[in-house]
């Protein structure tokens, strides 16, 4: 059994599995990494000094009800949830918040069949990255459906020229956790390097 694992993770490095296909998943750029990274660090801060929580990056397999496994790029696990924690292995369950950073490669799944599975399955928050734009969309499950929350974007002085003034009045700078009561992360900090 052993060696079966081994040699399957040789074959597959790094896969998820989505309608019963082992699909690879490639490396985080350093851009991609950067952000999980920032956003790992203030999310665990807080649940560490709460003693709320756990955070994990995406080197972490997330195994689903029906097959699906998914490599999310961070999962926040709440105290209350913490038996879908097995610690010896992965989790196996629905995390309470997901955040995928979206990539030219996965952009598509991380917008449609991963989004739908993790609204079917009962992740509470969703986040899209997107550094591209420098923007992070954020769905809330409500009744068992997303429902867009917001977006959050940071903007240069070329996009204020075409605002009004109540437009620039109402741009937000900090991103709030749903799920974590208090804490909001500042869109430069997330985005304070790469593209």
């Amino acid at each position: 059994m052993a060696a079966e694992i081994i040699n399957e993770r040789l074959l597959y490095p790094s896969y998820e599995i989505i309608g019963g296909e082992k699909i690879m998943s490639p490396a985080a750029n350093l851009t991609h990494s950067g952000i999980i990274m920032r956003l790992g660090m203030i999310i665990g801060t807080y649940l560490s000094n709460n003693k709320s929580g756990y955070v994990f990056s995406d080197d972490v397999d997330v195994h689903f009800s029906d097959g699906t496994l998914y490599k999310p790029d961070l999962v926040v696990i709440l105290k209350e949830n913490e038996k879908i924690l097995n610690w010896s292995s992965n989790i196996y369950g629905a995390p309470d918040m997901v955040v995928e950073v979206l990539s030219k490669s996965t952009k598509k799944k991380d917008l449609t069949i991963k989004k739908d599975t993790y609204e079917a399955h009962g992740v509470k928050e969703y986040w899209i990255v997107d550094p591209f734009s420098k923007s992070v969309s954020v769905y809330l499950l409500q009744d068992g459906k997303y429902f867009w929350a917001d977006e959050y974007a940071i903007f240069d002085e070329s996009d204020f020229k075409f605002m009004t003034e109540e437009e620039k009045a109402n741009v937000k700078t900090e991103v709030p956790v749903s799920i974590l009561e208090g804490l909001s992360i500042p869109l430069e900090f997330i985005f304070s390097w790469g593209y």
